[in-house]
């Protein structure tokens, strides 16, 4: 995110500073135009120095730490650091915050399985819809993470709080990018198509979310906003298009009970159980528009020079693999 988000900020006559935890980041935060400072998120006293040095204004939390590879049977596992960052993290940026007396703080969240899976399948779940009050077992540490950062963010009385609920990313950098891990599990068809794969997921463009983030910055508005592309999808038609894209094989398909057994009841929900996202409220109120409003397009585009070995292209697996 913020390989996208730093440029647009920058050229909106913004000054930048980038925290960031990991020394090597330090030269890419500079090389896109921001000033770098380094601070561990989960050290308050830390968090705290850095805000009183730098004094921002604004602060905009995109702090994450998900594998590249993310291994969907581990599912929380592979979120424990970020859920630290969105719950330890999300406090000590919020207190820092108040303490300079920043008066707008923006944060990542998620749109997507964490909304109630019961409901009309053709009405898009909206801001004003609950999160899931019973997720599967995998799930609920993550979903519990995601719901204190929005409470952190929004409770804060003396600070304008902003919660971007965000699509499944896509695009440079992203799993779902020319050589991603989504892209690289589809094509070696280790990303099967789960029952009937009826669940239908909502997508954006890294670079549309950094727009949405930039948008949400001008207006200095406060609230929760799906950030989400203008077509849903189900499961099973935006994975086969994936395929397509990427020329590979289809996707193999995996029966519900067969998933339920070697990844977990969350693969399920997942696949066949989530609604599709709206996102009319931030193009009514923030005045955006993705300009990647189809999924198709997207896939189709960052798919263009994937690259994978050919004895690996056509290759057949013996053992069920599932990592996205």
């Amino acid at each position: 995110m913020g390989r996208a988000l730093i440029p647009l900020l920058v050229r909106a006559g913004h000054d930048v500073i980038g925290m960031v935890q990991r020394p090597r980041s330090v030269e890419v935060v500079h090389s896109l135009g921001a000033e770098p400072r380094t601070a561990d998120a989960l050290d308050a006293a830390a968090v705290l120095s850095c805000f009183r040095e730098t004094q921002p204004q604004v602060v905009i939390h995109q702090l994450t730490a998900i594998p590249a590879a993310l291994d969907m049977r581990h599912f929380d596992r592979d979120f424990a650091l970020t859920n630290l960052l969105r719950t330890e993290g999300t406090r000590h940026l919020v207190a820092a915050a108040v303490d300079v007396g920043a008066t707008h703080f923006i944060a990542q969240s998620f749109a997507g399985w964490n909304y109630g899976r019961k409901g009309n399948g053709s009405k898009l779940k909206t801001e004003e819809d609950a999160l899931d009050p019973d997720p599967p077992r995998q799930l609920r540490t993550t979903l519990n993470a995601l719901k204190s950062l929005e409470r952190a963010v929004l409770s804060e009385a003396r600070i304008t709080g902003t919660v971007l609920r965000y699509g499944a990313f896509y695009g440079p950098h992203t799993s779902i990018s020319k050589d991603g891990s989504t892209v690289q599990a589809v094509r070696r068809r280790k990303l099967p198509l789960v029952s009937e794969g009826a669940g239908i997921w909502s997508f954006v463009h890294i670079d549309d979310a950094a727009s949405a983030t930039a948008a949400a910055v001008e207006s200095g508005l406060g609230g929760v906003y799906n950030v989400v592309d203008d077509e849903p999808a189900p499961v099973s038609e935006w994975l086969s298009f994936l395929a397509h894209s990427a020329h590979a094989q289809p996707p193999r398909h995996v029966s519900a009970w067969m998933a339920r057994l070697l990844i977990g009841e969350h693969a399920v929900a997942m696949m066949n159980e989530i609604l599709g996202v709206s996102n009319a409220k931030i193009k009514r109120e923030l005045r955006w528009t993705p300009q990647w409003p189809s999924w198709r397009d997207g896939f189709r585009e960052v798919c263009k020079s994937a690259s994978l070995p050919v004895r690996e292209q056509f290759g057949t697996q013996s053992r069920f693999d599932y990592r996205p």
